[in-house]
């Protein structure tokens, strides 16, 4: 994460023993070791909280998608039903139209 080796933690190890002093040097690795221990776990809560808020905004979209999906699904089933109509008022005037003419000839005759 920061990119730190070997030879610079022994180097930082080294100016904390003499600035601090053997004394409070343990106390003082152990605050430090909490603070990184405690911003890790706050790292990891945050990270957490961000792919929750991800995965929900990803579900909205595909729900949004559905309900458009949805919508578009009973327009064509109502367009289909209306060309059903169409179709079936169609034949029955064809029908009509093709039986007019031969009554309309047999009156003529009788």
């Amino acid at each position: 994460m920061f990119d730190v080796g070997f030879s610079e933690i022994v180097m930082v190890g080294l100016v904390a023993l003499l600035v601090i002093g053997p004394e409070k040097l343990p106390k003082a690795a152990r605050i430090a070791g909490f603070w990184i221990g405690k911003t890790r776990s706050t790292i990891a809560t945050v990270k957490a909280e961000i792919q929750h808020e991800l995965h929900a905004e990803e579900m909205r979209q595909m729900l949004k998608q559905q309900i458009a999906n949805q919508s578009l699904q009973e327009t064509i089933d109502a367009t289909e039903t209306a060309i059903s109509e169409i179709n079936t008022a169609l034949e029955t005037l064809s029908t009509d139209t093709h039986k007019e003419p031969i009554d309309d000839q047999s009156n003529r005759i009788g």
